[in-house]
């Protein structure tokens, strides 16, 4: 159903840019950024999964609107749009909003899917998807979300993380989750002449877990 990216292979620096350019290349109609949690609270545990807060999407939403070379890059037919609108800033604007609003819902739904099927498997640190804003979810042509799959901090959720087969059991629940989305919303998930089963899916692992 999918083909996966990942946006790197090794324990190396990407830049949060460079994530999203990754997936833009793959013409992907998703991006999971999967990370590992810490805090100073040594007993916080479980997983949470997080989607763009509607401030950094405004922001963003600004930001994409003064850069005129950039928005033809953007996927789903808006490019193409937003280059022959450039002297209509209110069509430009009007395009971007629906492109935003369009990736915050697509990225809420996937998130609460995902949530169902990581609580089949481990502890739940957010039992619905929290709101922040990130730099690896503000493309507004690709929806998103970051999968905290537990805390590092936490000595006993560290050695579980460590494990080869919790780290399959993440996989699969956060595929489920994904998958699941796609199958019950096969039109609205995908750019213009990509069907749901052919999509492509990036995934950013931000923080390599441990071997």
């Amino acid at each position: 159903m999918f083909k996966g990216v990942l946006t790197r292979d090794g324990d190396y620096f990407i830049s949060v840019m460079g994530r999203s350019d990754v997936a833009r290349k793959q013409n992907a109609n998703f991006l999971v950024s999967i990370h590992a949690d810490a805090a100073p609270n040594r007993s916080a545990t479980g997983a949470s999964v997080w989607v763009l807060s509607n401030r950094r999407a405004n922001s963003e939403m600004a930001s994409w609107l003064e850069q005129h070379e950039k928005q033809s890059e953007l996927l789903g037919g808006a490019g193409d749009v937003l280059a022959n609108s450039q002297s209509d800033p209110y069509l430009s604007q009007a395009v971007l909003d629906l492109q935003f609003g369009h990736s915050q819902r697509v990225g809420y739904d996937v998130a609460t899917s995902m949530i169902s099927q990581l609580q089949r498997i481990g502890e739940i640190h957010k039992r619905r998807p929290e709101h922040a804003s990130l730099g690896v979810l503000r493309s507004p042509d690709i929806p998103s979300v970051l999968v905290e799959t537990g805390f590092i901090s936490n000595n006993s959720e560290e050695r579980l993380l460590a494990s080869d087969d919790y780290q399959q059991q993440l996989a699969e629940a956060i595929y489920k989750g994904l998958r699941n989305y796609f199958l019950a919303h096969p039109m609205q998930s995908a750019p213009q002449g990509v069907t749901a089963q052919t999509a492509s899916t990036v995934t950013t692992p931000d923080r390599t877990l441990p071997n």
